[in-house]
C-alpha cells in the first residue's frame, strides 16, 4: 500500500494485535523505554489578529502553541500572539503561505518576537530559496516529507522534519523516517491529523526524545474515544496497553 493514512491505521492495528498476541508491549519492541509524559504544542486556528490574540490569551498558561498562519496580515498575527501569550513557546505553522518575496522579511520578524520554529513556510517543491537565506530560527518541513526516501532532498533547506504517522503510512516507516532524519542531523517534531487518543497512541511512542511533540489531536475534538490518552494541561502520558500497544 502506499504511504498515507490507510496503510497507518492497517500498520498500528498490526503492531497492536502483535503486542497482545506477544504480551511484549510495542514500547519494548521499539525501544522506546523508559516512557515518560510529553509537552505536546495546542493549536490555535487561523483568523484576524484580534481573533488570534484572544485565542492565544485564552491558552497563556499552556508552555507551547502552535498558531496557524499564512496569509498577507502575518506580521500582525504573529505581534498579536506573542503579546498575548508572553511566556509560552510559539510554532509558526505558516501552511505554506509564504512566498520567496516575503520569507526574509517574516524569518526576521518572527525572529524578533522569539518564534521557536516555522513549520513548512514555502510550498513543497517551491522552496529551493531556504537554501540560500539565513535561518533566524530553525525551519521545519511539513508537507515536504512524508518517508525516509524525501529525507535526502531536504539536507540544506531545513533545519526539522515533521513526522506525522499518516503521512508516512504508519508506524513502522515513521521509525525508519526519524532514525534516517537523525542521522542525516535534522530535529525531530512529531505531529498529527485531528483524531482520537487511538490515533495519537503510537505517536506518543514516537515522540519519545523528540525536539517538538505536536499530539493535541483529541483535546480539539468535541468526544474522544474511551479509554483514552490521559492529558494534564499540556502533558500527555504515554498509552495504556487498554488503549493501544
Amino acid at each position: 500500500m502506499p504511504a498515507g493514512a490507510a496503510r497507518n491505521a492497517i500498520d498500528c492495528a498490526l503492531w497492536d494485535l502483535e503486542a497482545k498476541i506477544s504480551g511484549k508491549a510495542v514500547a519494548d519492541a521499539i525501544h522506546a523505554v523508559p516512557l515518560s509524559a510529553l509537552e505536546t504544542a495546542y493549536t490555535l486556528s487561523l483568523g484576524e489578529p484580534e481573533a488570534m490574540a484572544a485565542q492565544a490569551r485564552a491558552n497563556a498558561r499552556r508552555p507551547l502553541l502552535k498558531v496557524k498562519i499564512g496569509g498577507d496580515n502575518d506580521l500582525a498575527r504573529i505581534r498579536a500572539v506573542t503579546e498575548a501569550a508572553p511566556d509560552s513557546r510559539i510554532i509558526l505553522d505558516a501552511n505554506e503561505g509564504w512566498t520567496d518575496a516575503n520569507i526574509v522579511e517574516n524569518l526576521a520578524f518572527a525572529a524578533e518576537h522569539g518564534i521557536a520554529l516555522i513549520e513548512q513556510p514555502l510550498a513543497a517543491g517551491r522552496d529551493a530559496i531556504l537554501r540560500h537565506i539565513a535561518h533566524p530560527i530553525p525551519i521545519c518541513a511539513d508537507e515536504s516529507v512524508h518517508e525516509a526516501k524525501d529525507l535526502e532532498a531536504l539536507v540544506g533547506l531545513y533545519d526539522a522534519v515533521n513526522i506525522k504517522l499518516d503521512k508516512s503510512g504508519g508506524l513502522t516507516a515513521a521509525l525508519t523516517l526519524r532514525d534516517r532524519a537523525r542521522e542525516l542531523g535534522f530535529d525531530v517534531m512529531v505531529g498529527c491529523m485531528v483524531g482520537t487518543s487511538l490515533a495519537m497512541a503510537p505517536a506518543v511512542l514516537l515522540a519519545q526524545g523528540a525536539e517538538f511533540v505536536d499530539l493535541d489531536g483529541p483535546l480539539l475534538l468535541a468526544h474522544d474515544r474511551q479509554p483514552g490518552l490521559v492529558y494534564e494541561g499540556s502533558l500527555v502520558s504515554p498509552p495504556d496497553r487498554m488503549l493501544w500497544g
